[in-house]
């Protein structure tokens, strides 16, 4: 199933959800329903990494200072998992690819794909 995890209190998400053709995707908030273990290692397979998911600029990172910290794969995953903030928003799982994160090149990659499925 194509899925988009995003944050409905986000406006970047919702900038980015509103650029995208989204009919026929399932949406989910990641604040109202957390993602589960096994959604997370999907992603994490077709990503190739825990910290391709990563996102470094969630405001705990630096307050648990995780910046001095070599952070495994397993470690990462448990952080994402225990709290939304850590994963790179939005994340599409499109026909078994994953783009994850809003930078220009992510999102127009995603968009391309979006079109093309």
């Amino acid at each position: 199933m194509n899925r988009i995890f995003y944050l409905s209190t986000c406006d970047t998400c919702k900038r980015i959800l509103n650029s995208w053709n989204t009919d026929g995707m399932y949406l989910q908030d990641i604040k109202t329903e957390p993602i589960t273990p096994a959604q997370l290692d999907d992603m994490i397979n077709l990503a190739g990494s825990a910290e391709a998911l990563f996102s470094k600029r969630a405001r705990k990172y630096k307050e648990l200072g995780l910046k001095n910290r070599t952070l495994s794969d397993t470690d990462i995953r448990q952080l994402i998992l225990s709290e939304y903030t850590f994963l790179k928003r939005p994340v599409l799982l499109l026909n078994d690819q994953v783009f994850a994160g809003n930078s220009p090149k992510v999102v127009e990659a995603a968009a391309l794909a979006i079109q093309e499925s």
